[in-house]
């Protein structure tokens, strides 16, 4: 991409007064964000050679954090940013501009991460061949005899620390992916095999590399570690560990001993957090030594890794206190202003690693406190704009803690083709990520403490007992799924009573030769709904205004959004109990109804599905992504005792 190109991009995110008006409101991992757009890849590469561009894990941390902004967010100029950084290296094919895979080096494969993303939202080929090659690397990369990755070719019989982040969430989101079961041993082994030989018992720090061989010089000849527990080294292993458990399958046998490893390593960060910044220093063990300083790529790794871990129930929830303190650290001692809407971060590493030429890196804390500590380092932004989006998740309200929200598998089941070529379940699923998927619509869900599930077999009542909200999506026709379930009326009896006891039920249904609608209503009908058997909103094109219902002042549910989208829809008739939540030129678009102690809400379209909340499509104007939320917010007051 040409640097003008970017430039016009950039000059969308708004330089204007009103601009600087939101500066309050941009959280930090946005901030940070533009502020990479903006300065780091301005032809959207890094690290420039003589040569040009080259690939590089530098350029994977930061797109890691983007794609964690962007998921906060929904604003779909982040997920831009992330394509058409990885577009600038790949052809049709899926060649990689200046990546070699005979140079076995581990960290090439970090940007994998970013490729995968690509390829689960956008399903282009391209993204899919490039990452088999990253695949196929990991699968050949040289082993130590016991069977752990060396860092890089020019370094056998090595494993560092950093190459375990680079690796093994790649290797763990692919083997997910594609269904290769037995590569979870070997990631799991890779983790255990670096702990067994890198930690050191009296601390419960890893030191920064391991020599199996004990040939290099700056390995202890007894057993083969460096000299020094690096900062970054423990930052990359934690994240590491976090985002490989992502993807690591809970019923496999060495889930618990990766969760063992975690809590041990947590508990070692912790025991070296400094006690008056709140961050961490630069060599962990040696806070008082002349020349060491508190190091801002290491401290926002930790803090991402503790609250990460937190969150997902990996961490106990003391855990939290540390990475609150970390926080509130890394903003008072690493974080400066740098005009409307931006922020630098100072005080990272450039880099550190271990032996190499011309000039040899022996592991001394003389060498690691030589390298250049510099602003807007890659892996320092990278890191903290992670961090700084799970800590702003960990801090928003959570008024939906406890409570589960399970989505029909059943009346809407459906089959693609999926990478293996096998058939798997898509449409309107928690766990999709492209277009059609709710990957987004349950993190609203997740980031308001409400638990997601999925339900797949018929809805009853003692099925349904564990849920407080139950959605039902686009009910499937005979030309979508062979042998499709249809609603009937022991399956609304059954909803009904659940929802008259409480439960609060979401009806998103679509327009009619999209869905099955006659029999469905059967459902609907028990609450004083129907849908019609009709098409309203039909778009030509890009044309979204006609796709357009404004929201007016004061609705009920939609608290902040002012207009959406929502494109070929069935209308609805309501009657008592049912009343309109939102009308449109005389069309009931939403419709309420109280059933005893539950709630129903209905609309005439799946709606909330990624391709019209994710921000890659839709005009700025049009709030699908704020309604989203609203919906999400007022869903969870309708639970008895929610209010």
């Amino acid at each position: 991409m040409k640097k003008s190109l970017l430039y016009t991009a950039v000059a969308l995110l708004g330089f204007s007064i009103s601009a600087q008006s939101l500066f309050a409101q941009k959280k930090l991992s946005e901030q940070l964000t533009l502020t990479a757009m903006e300065t780091l890849w301005q032809d959207t590469t890094v690290l420039k050679g003589p040569k040009g561009p080259r690939w590089s894990y530098d350029m994977g941390v930061v797109l890691e954090g983007a794609a964690a902004v962007w998921r906060n967010t929904g604003d779909g100029k982040y997920f831009k940013y992330i394509q058409s950084s990885m577009d600038a290296y790949l052809d049709k094919e899926g060649n990689i501009a200046t990546y070699k895979s005979e140079d076995f080096n581990i960290d090439n494969i970090k940007n994998g991460r970013a490729l995968l993303l690509l390829y689960k939202v956008t399903g282009q080929q391209k993204y899919l061949l490039a990452v088999n090659k990253l695949y196929n690397q990991i699968k050949t990369q040289p082993r130590t005899k016991e069977g752990g990755f060396w860092h890089k070719k020019i370094y056998p019989n090595q494993m560092w620390l950093d190459g375990l982040y680079m690796g093994q969430p790649f290797y763990a989101e692919y083997a997910k992916l594609m269904k290769k079961d037995a590569d979870f041993d070997d990631i799991a082994n890779q983790f255990i095999w670096m702990e067994k030989n890198a930690r050191d018992a009296k601390t419960g720090l890893l030191y920064h590399g391991y020599d199996e061989s004990r040939e290099e010089k700056w390995a202890d000849k007894k057993t083969g570690l460096s000299p020094n527990f690096w900062g970054r080294a423990m930052g990359w292993y934690i994240m590491a560990l976090v985002d490989v458990l992502d993807n690591f399958p809970k019923e496999h046998p060495k889930y618990k001993e990766l969760l063992a490893i975690l809590n041990r390593t947590a508990a070692a960060t912790v025991k070296y957090q400094d006690s008056k910044s709140g961050v961490w220093w630069d060599i962990l063990d040696m806070p008082t030594r002349q020349g060491n300083y508190l190091e801002s790529s290491a401290s926002s790794m930790f803090v991402y890794g503790l609250a990460k871990g937190v969150r997902n129930g990996w961490l106990p929830q003391s855990f939290m206190a540390a990475a609150n303190k970390g926080y509130a650290g890394l903003k008072k001692e690493f974080v400066e202003k740098a005009g409307n809407e931006r922020i630098n971060l100072t005080k990272t590493v450039s880099v550190s690693g271990l032996g190499g030429k011309p000039r040899y890196r022996d592991g001394s804390f003389e060498y690691y406190i030589s390298e250049k500590v510099i602003t807007n380092d890659p892996k320092g932004m990278g890191a903290f704009i992670c961090a700084a989006a799970e800590m702003e998740v960990a801090t928003l309200p959570k008024p939906g803690k406890g409570l589960t929200v399970t989505v029909d598998n059943f009346f809407n089941n459906e089959y693609m083709t999926g990478p293996t070529g096998d058939k798997i379940p898509f449409h309107y699923l928690w766990e999709e990520d492209d277009n059609n998927g709710f990957s987004l619509f349950g993190k609203v869900f997740n980031d308001a403490g409400v638990k997601t599930a999925t339900l797949k077999s018929a809805p009853t009542t003692a099925n349904l007992k564990g849920s407080n909200i139950y959605i039902i999506v686009d009910p499937d026709t005979q030309k979508e799924t062979a042998n499709p379930n249809f609603m009937n009326a022991d399956h609304a009896k059954q909803i009904a009573e659940w929802v008259k006891a409480g439960g609060v039920l979401v009806l998103l249904l679509n327009d009619a030769g999209n869905c099955e609608i006659t029999k469905f209503n059967t459902l609907p009908e028990l609450f004083g709904m129907k849908f019609n058997e009709d098409s309203r909103n039909k778009v030509q094109g890009s044309n979204f205004e006609q796709g357009a219902v404004k929201i007016p002042a004061g609705n009920a549910i939609f608290k902040t959004a002012k207009k959406v989208y929502i494109k070929e829809i069935s209308t609805i008739v309501a009657k008592s109990p049912a009343v309109p939540a939102l009308t449109d030129n005389g069309d009931v678009i939403i419709a309420t109804a109280k059933y005893g102690k539950g709630t129903v809400f209905a609309v005439g379209d799946p709606w909330f599905y990624n391709e019209y909340i994710d921000g890659r499509k839709l005009p700025e104007d049009l709030e699908n992504y704020k309604a989203t939320n609203d919906l999400v917010n007022w869903l969870i007051k309708q639970v008895p005792g929610k209010k």
